[in-house]
């Protein structure tokens, strides 16, 4: 008699990781990280979701006997999601965000300096911020929709979205796989891993203690 496929007990790196990735089908797998990653990257209603853990746990999954999900098919699938999932929100920044706050520096409700300060801002830094921004969450959902907004330059915009893409959205998977599959490199990729995702948390808590002050 056949054996039932392995499911994956994912390691206490990932505590918080929904849906249980190790029970799905590969199919399943697939449409779950594609859908997180695109709404994730350029739909507000995404900023919540746990794209890091995620991915890192898609690749454990990738590596586990019997699952049927396939490595490079997942981060081709990751890497499209999220190049297309930025491009949305700058687009929505550009079409949308620009033209809400345009009607409220002319009614009077803000400050046309905090949207020049924000164009500066873009344009000296934002290469750098689009990138940087892959690894933080809440922070990776609003800021294409904010350098749209910015107007920064697509052409600059759309090689950050890529750059940034395939350091978070294929690196991730990548460093799951290796942790499940390479004895030799499993903790070094569970610590890389877990510094990646509790890097990002800790900068935005920092960042929402900031505001808050």
């Amino acid at each position: 008699m056949a054996s039932a496929p392995a499911v994956l007990d994912l390691p206490a790196v990932l505590p918080d990781l929904t849906p249980d990735l190790g029970s799905l089908t590969a199919a399943a797998v697939y449409g779950v990280v594609i859908g997180f990653v695109f709404v994730e990257s350029g739909l507000l209603v995404g900023f919540f979701l746990p794209g890091d853990t995620i991915l890192f746990g898609a690749g454990l999954v990738s590596a586990t006997p019997g699952s049927g999900v396939d490595l490079w098919l997942l981060v081709v699938g990751a890497f499209v999601a999220a190049v297309a999932g930025d491009s949305v929100g700058y687009a929505t920044g550009s079409r949308l965000g620009r033209v809400w706050l345009e009607r409220r520096v002319a009614a009077g409700r803000f400050d046309v300096r905090h949207l020049h300060r924000a164009e500066a801002f873009y344009d000296r830094f934002g290469w750098w911020a689009v990138v940087a921004a892959r690894w933080v969450p809440w922070v990776r959902t609003f800021t294409p929709i904010l350098a749209g907004t910015s107007r920064m330059g697509y052409p600059r915009f759309l090689s950050a979205n890529v750059v940034g893409a395939l350091a978070w959205a294929v690196g991730l998977p990548v460093l799951g796989h290796l942790a499940a599959s390479d004895p030799r490199v499993r903790h070094t990729a569970y610590a890389v891993a877990a510094l990646f995702v509790g890097a990002s948390l800790v900068v935005a808590v920092i960042g929402l203690v900031r505001r808050r002050r």
